[in-house]
């Protein structure tokens, strides 16, 4: 039995009148969102629906819609409006969907659009679209209540296999760490399908009693995975009251930056989450300089999202603090951060891993004496220079982006003699800005960590160009590939490999 669905049963009949959902205009109560989560299950029960894809905007009818099919019984495969059509088709196909919920305005690729599809009642929240589809059920892992697709930093989306028990645990601990009460009112700045503020924004809101405030991302200044107006962020939290927000690291530094430059600082706000990609100790402090409640947190799609997080009496600066009770951190030898408790089933179209064994994250960290979790970079990303020194580019890259001319950063070395970085410019910074900006760091950072050449990219790295992830994680080997032979002319006749 889902503790979601339990809970909103249990506030629709001791606090009926209770708001649940704030997506001004609509506005729905306790009472109302139960009522019309039963409705639109037992639609989905008579169409005898096995696994159900959700593709809409942040909306009201997404989260009854993911909800009810959770109370029908069904798997729920959340889809980010940010993919492209190939990586939506690559998760409708593997992952064997049967049917397709919509915003009824989405305008559908040719393929899509051609299938026979009925609307459905979302009750007060609207209405939906559902669309039967041709694929075979594929093999899911035993237990398997959503299943969720990563924008990882290399080839397709995976879809991580999760259950309702794994991902009720974490909203349970956000609850605590949060202190999230029956006033707390939590706005969604991130896409609800992305399992992040599906979990924090959604589930643990309603766990708790309290309300989530669900606007268009248009509306919260978002626009496709990369572009923030944040004037329009800072509009939305005003107007929603909001208590609490989840960030990633770029929409941190636009909010901090607006606020150093005079935009209103919001009062309202008690919890600030950011997290999901590397976060610079630097912004941080400049966040607290403002009176703005920034706690770092790290997890994965692997663990249902959060595995640890800084919180109000626990936290210590540049860690992303310490493991929640729900899992145990350890680690391995070459200092690769293992995790076991509250583990997934198992990827789509992979064999079930052995959950009793560590989960391998990939990320190097440590453990200080108190027990705080510090990242230092990617197992991965990690280069070793042609001098013998390795160098965590996360690092050098967080820096980079704090200076005002650059949006974006990559940085390469493997083998070379001097690191070279691939600078996306904050709107029309020239390159004598650019030039400050990095001379300006390298005098912060040891002597093999330095940019020594660096060159303009054409475009940002986002997930249009296969560039970047929708959490802001660079796709390394695809902007190596596009900025190879740039790259290499900067080492002239220096010894790189070949």
């Amino acid at each position: 039995m889902s503790e979601v669905l339990a809970a909103v049963a249990r506030h629709a009949q001791t606090r009926p009148d209770a708001l649940a959902i704030d997506a001004a205009p609509l506005m729905l109560s306790y009472r109302q969102l139960s009522a019309a989560i039963d409705a639109l299950a037992a639609q989905l029960r008579e169409q005898r629906c096995q696994r159900v894809a959700l593709l809409s905007d942040n909306s009201a009818a997404w989260a009854m819609a993911e909800l009810a099919i959770s109370a029908a019984g069904l798997v729920s495969v959340p889809l980010p409006p940010f993919f492209s059509q190939q990586q939506i088709a690559h998760a409708l196909r593997s992952a064997g969907i049967d049917a397709l919920l919509l915003d009824p305005a989405l305008v559908l690729p040719p393929p899509l659009a051609s299938l026979p599809s009925l609307t459905l009642s979302a009750a007060d929240a609207g209405t939906l679209r559902l669309l039967r589809l041709p694929f075979a059920a594929t093999l899911l892992h035993e237990g398997t209540r959503k299943i969720t697709y990563t924008s990882g930093t290399t080839g397709e989306p995976k879809g991580v296999c999760l259950g309702t028990a794994e991902q009720e645990r974490v909203a349970a601990v956000l609850i605590e760490a949060s202190a999230a009460a029956a006033d707390s009112r939590h706005l969604c700045v991130l896409p609800l399908s992305t399992l992040l503020e599906n979990i924090g924004g959604l589930y643990a809101p309603l766990l708790a009693g309290a309300t989530a405030c669900i606007r268009p991302l248009a509306d919260v200044g978002l626009g496709g995975a990369s572009q923030l107006d944040v004037s329009k962020l800072i509009a939305a939290i005003h107007a929603s009251a909001a208590t609490s927000v989840i960030l990633v690291p770029q929409m941190l530094l636009a909010l901090v930056a607006a606020i150093e430059a005079g935009a209103p600082r919001p009062t309202t706000l008690r919890f600030i989450a950011v997290g999901g990609a590397s976060v610079s100790p630097r912004l941080l402090e400049r966040a607290h300089r403002l009176g703005l409640p920034v706690f770092e947190g790290y997890g994965l799609s692997e663990c249902s999202s959060v595995v640890a997080l800084n919180r109000p009496g626990a936290e210590c600066a540049d860690t992303v603090g310490k493991p929640l009770p729900h899992v145990q951190i350890l680690i391995a030898a070459d200092g690769e951060i293992c995790i076991t408790g509250n583990l997934f089933r198992g990827y789509v179209g992979e064999p079930a891993p052995d959950r009793t064994v560590a989960l391998r994250t990939g990320d190097i960290g440590r453990l200080d004496a108190d027990g705080f979790l510090q990242i230092t970079g990617r197992k991965k990303n990690i280069f070793v220079t042609s001098f013998g020194r390795n160098v965590s580019p996360d690092w050098v890259e967080r820096e980079l982006c704090l200076q005002a001319p650059i949006a974006q950063a990559a940085l390469f070395g493997e083998a070379a003699p001097f690191n070279v970085a691939v600078i996306v410019a904050r709107g029309d910074a020239s390159d004598a800005a650019i030039d400050g900006a990095i001379a300006a760091v390298n005098a912060e950072l040891p002597d093999y960590a330095r940019v020594r050449r660096w060159l303009r990219a054409s475009a940002p790295f986002t997930t249009s160009n296969d560039q970047g992830t929708a959490n802001g994680r660079l796709r390394r080997a695809v902007i190596r590939a596009a900025y190879g032979d740039a790259i290499n002319a900067c080492y002239g006749n220096a010894a790189v490999p070949a």
